[in-house]
């Protein structure tokens, strides 16, 4: 699970780099750069929640190790 929450970080991070390249900087709402603030949005999002996942179940191993 470790493994596998830190692939899909990586794989976030590309999209997020990826898309940083996609924004037009001199309109950044137009049709195209909205799709890539949307999707950065989103791979930011991600990455917090695989975040969260691996503090829980670190905390979840600790309560278990305490029982």
């Amino acid at each position: 699970m470790k493994i596998f929450t830190y692939i899909l970080s990586i794989i976030a991070l590309g999209l997020i780099i990826f898309n940083l390249t996609q924004i037009d900087y001199n309109d950044p709402f137009g049709d195209k750069s909205t799709v890539a603030l949307i999707t950065i949005l989103a791979g930011l999002c991600t990455i917090l929640l695989l975040a969260i996942l691996r503090i829980s179940k670190k905390i979840e191993t600790k309560v278990k190790k305490r029982r």
